[in-house]
């Protein structure tokens, strides 16, 4: 009876802990398409502010530069997908697809088609570009993924002189997957690598990206809940079961029987 109650409350334990798990891995309400945007800024300052989850859509020319931003946070690995549309008559054109963190560093794609070639008369060309996972702190000198803000740049980087100043279309895309405690590491930042726009008069300050107001659904370091506490709190769990279950059986069962003493 008490190896079924101290089991019985092992697995209890074990189900509180595993809850808030469950509860953060529960996808996010899917973005309303009305208010999806449907331009981009020419620089990182004034990059177009986006969700995860959500799609965005722009109409430029050939040779401009494209700008979103996007917030991601501790233990998300994220994935920008992007396609341009091309018009009915081109010549041979390459574009690619760059993320930046809030440092403006350049990140490299874990992996994903980054740059590609669109042949002379093709309609469209897809770029995507997975991320490494962002870690909550890094040493000074790493290059590493760190929460805050990510910028996306699109532009064609091969294009013939007749061809620029041709209108395309753009569409920009950001999801993220949850890796968990497999990526987590000791130390945090103490703020989020979030910039903000710097003061601007009139018109052109409304058009300004305010980046400081982005972040996600939840709040920065929303991620610090990971399944390592869930292994962490069964290895106890085990461990103590064994140790129960050890002292039970090198205990015995029964009073070792006495000897008559007239025997």
């Amino acid at each position: 009876m008490r190896m079924v109650r101290a089991l019985s409350a092992a697995l209890l334990t074990l189900g509180v802990a595993v809850a808030p798990a469950a509860a953060d891995a529960s996808p996010s309400p899917s973005q309303d398409g009305a208010s999806a945007p449907t331009r981009a800024g020419t620089s990182f300052r004034t990059a177009t502010e986006i969700e995860q989850g959500q799609s965005a859509t722009a109409s430029g020319s050939t040779g401009d530069y494209l700008y979103w931003s996007f917030p991601a946070d501790t233990g998300q690995r994220p994935t920008v997908e992007a396609t341009v549309k091309l018009p009915q008559t081109h010549g041979s054109q390459t574009w690619q697809l760059d993320v930046y963190d809030g440092l403006r560093r350049r990140q490299a794609c874990q992996y994903g088609a980054q740059t590609r070639t669109a042949a002379a008369g093709t309609s469209s060309v897809e770029l995507a570009c997975v991320l490494r996972t962002v870690r909550a702190w890094s040493e000074p000198w790493a290059n590493d993924p760190l929460p805050g803000t990510y910028y996306v740049r699109l532009t064609a980087t091969g294009v013939a002189t007749a061809d620029l100043g041709l209108p395309v279309g753009s569409e920009v895309r950001v999801e993220s997957k949850e890796i968990g405690g497999s990526a987590a590491v000791d130390g945090s930042l103490a703020e989020p690598l979030v910039p903000g726009a710097a003061a601007k008069p009139g018109q052109e300050r409304e058009d300004a990206a305010v980046l400081a107001g982005l972040e996600p659904e939840d709040g920065w370091a929303s991620g610090w809940w990971s399944d390592r506490w869930v292994w962490t709190a069964t290895g106890g769990i085990l461990a103590a079961l064994a140790g129960v279950g050890g002292y039970a059986l090198t205990r015995g069962t029964g009073r070792p029987s006495r000897v008559p003493s007239g025997a």
